[in-house]
């Protein structure tokens, strides 16, 4: 069992937790790709994603204190939760928090609220989710970006809930930052400036998921930030194709449709345009 660091007072140690993912899709034309927006924000409505930010705040041991949420129009959907380290009494509570219930049901099992954010107040942390569905009309590429922030104060860890994340999206490129801020001290009065072992992000990441991703870290471990990309390894094209059969393209612009996805991959997943 790993000794617990023993701390003068309430450990103030700020984490947070970045983790964006990128669905790269190939819809030919103006029609497929409205419709792959659409699926999208059917998909990945505000419902869904704050079910995925309460599943989030459960793994990493904090409580709910409020949510508010909401669909986008043309697309996207945001949810915000303020949470708790630890439970609170009701008689603590602000009333205007709805501790993620509406009329005796929980927030994100509530129908009729489109929303394409949501944030999660957590007490002094939070759990945001944002997305942003994009195509362009010339390469008949659409992309999907999702962006969630998770930022703790105290023990618990956001990095434990980086595996339900990663399986909670069909994910071709994530990247991930994480970072420690502020400082506790302990009994004899020495600052800590960070209260858990870690090396690398991939240490929190299970095995069998690194094996189906390419992996770039960049760490500057003097200033407790870490940071680190992955890009899935293989590509079977039907998984790509929106609303178009793999056997009604012939197979030379199979190639060139692989290639494409490809390329679209590597520029996001280095961040610059690398093909003109």
């Amino acid at each position: 069992m790993e000794k617990k660091l023993k701390l003068y007072g309430f450990n103030n140690l700020t984490k947070t937790l970045s983790f964006n993912i990128y669905d790269v899709c190939y819809a030919k034309g103006a029609r497929e790709q409205k419709e792959y927006i659409d699926y999208i924000d059917e998909q990945y409505n505000s419902e869904r994603l704050t079910g995925i930010l309460c599943d989030v705040t459960d793994i990493i041991g904090a409580n709910v204190l409020n949510i508010s949420k909401q669909d986008y129009d043309p697309q996207g959907a945001s949810v915000t939760l303020l949470i708790s380290e630890k439970a609170t009494d009701s008689m603590e509570i602000d009333k205007s928090c709805n501790r993620g219930m509406v009329d005796g049901k929980p927030l994100h099992k509530q129908r009729g609220v489109s929303s394409e954010t949501v944030v999660a107040h957590l007490d002094k942390s939070h759990v945001t989710v944002h997305t942003y569905p994009e195509y362009h009309p010339n390469n008949s590429i659409s992309t999907f970006r999702v962006d969630i922030d998770v930022s703790t104060c105290g023990e618990i860890s956001p990095l434990n809930a980086l595996d339900y994340l990663i399986g909670s999206f069909d994910s071709d490129i994530i990247t991930i930052d994480y970072r420690v801020r502020g400082f506790t001290r302990d009994v004899g009065g020495r600052k800590l400036y960070l209260d858990h072992d870690i090396t690398s992000i991939q240490d929190f990441i299970n095995d069998y998921t690194l094996t189906k991703y390419d992996a770039t870290d960049i760490n500057v471990y003097q200033a407790n930030i870490f940071h680190t990309r992955l890009m899935v390894r293989e590509m079977d094209l039907k998984n790509y194709l929106f609303n178009t059969d793999i056997y009604d393209i012939p197979p030379k612009e199979r190639l060139r449709i692989t290639e494409s996805l490809r390329r679209e991959m590597i520029e996001i997943y280095s961040g610059m345009n690398i093909y003109g």
